[in-house]
């Protein structure tokens, strides 16, 4: 009994240096959420595959913060019909109350009403005058809603809230959360070009992800630059895709809540780099909101975050401006 008790016990701890040398499995799949697509790389020593509970929990997310699902907590808010908001509502109404006052009121989630408006949400476009501009503008401005216990309050009844500008970033880092309850600390989460990559790809490689070139209407996207990211989020945020033009004039959709118009300015692109991919995605809008020479000044006062911003100059030609710490990182490709 005592020598098979032994050879039972150095079975097992020969199990466990096996298992402990196993090399791990690079997973990958993709899918669409969102209105848009996301794809996920990771190492698993199991090869396990995930992508049936991330899609399952990228659609529990939708109703939370999705303006297209009529039973969303976000669309009952801005119904005006009572309803108790959860963590993850939460969560992104907070941290997206902090992005609008460190940038002056330049992200703002109560643009809702002038989003639509402009043809750029859930409703169809209106017909645009200075009127209907001043008018919508009254419900436009971040300090008019708040959280008391589990329901926000809005100042108003006509203002809207809108998530769109925060809510992809925010998803990456829940699937990432995810990813690493489940012992996972090597992967990349896309989702809808935000990004999160967690330590390094085999053979200590870095997990590489491209910036695109600003060029309208371009069906062939074309790399402006390429990334190299180690546990830190980048997203990207530009006009040069979502506009229209109409009897002449081009609609972006980039809303500035000061104005109530999109913005009108030589930024073409903003990609910033932070540690978690909600923020990123709330100051890559930011920034596209400011133009550059503010969003230089907001970077320098920053250092936190990096960025890679593409703009035009008066002769149209692009040109790029991007943060020191970015000197290693980022790598434009060839013309």
């Amino acid at each position: 009994m005592k020598t098979g008790k032994y050879y039972v016990l150095i079975t097992f701890a020969l199990l466990a240096i096996f298992s402990s040398c196993k090399k791990a499995e690079l997973v990958k799949f993709s899918g669409k959420a969102q209105g848009t697509t996301y794809s996920i790389s990771y190492y698993e020593k199991s090869g396990i595959n995930y992508q049936t509970e991330i899609d399952s929990l990228l659609s529990s997310f939708d109703r939370t913060a999705s303006i297209y699902d009529s039973m969303s907590i976000i669309e009952k808010i801005n119904h005006n019909i009572d309803v108790e908001i959860n963590d993850d509502f939460r969560n992104i109404f907070n941290t997206s109350i902090r992005i609008s006052a460190e940038t002056d009121g330049a992200f703002d989630i109560t643009v809702g009403p002038l989003v639509n408006a402009f043809g750029f949400g859930a409703k169809k476009g209106e017909s645009i005058d200075s009127a209907l501009i001043d008018s919508l503008r009254q419900f436009v401005g971040y300090k008019m809603v708040s959280i008391k216990g589990n329901k926000l309050l809005k100042q108003k009844p006509g203002i809207i809230i809108d998530f769109n500008a925060i809510a992809q970033g925010y998803s990456v880092d829940m699937v990432s959360k995810f990813l690493e309850s489940k012992g996972i600390d090597r992967y990349l989460v896309e989702i809808g070009g935000e990004v999160y990559a967690k330590g390094k790809k085999d053979e200590g490689k870095y997990w590489m992800v491209g910036i695109e070139k600003p060029i309208d209407n371009n069906t062939d996207r074309v790399l402006k630059a390429k990334a190299k990211l180690e546990n830190k989020a980048l997203a990207t945020s530009g006009n040069y895709r979502k506009f229209y033009i109409k009897n002449g004039i081009r609609y972006s959709h980039t809303i500035d809540p000061k104005t109530g118009y999109p913005v009108k300015h030589s930024m073409l692109s903003a990609s910033v780099f932070a540690g978690n991919c909600n923020d990123a995605d709330a100051y890559a809008t930011s920034f596209m909101v400011m133009g550059l020479e503010k969003a230089k000044i907001f970077l320098s006062k920053h250092s936190e975050l990096e960025a890679y911003l593409i703009y035009s100059d008066e002769k149209g030609n692009i040109k790029t401006y991007e943060t020191d710490g970015l000197k290693d990182i980022v790598e434009e490709t060839e013309e």
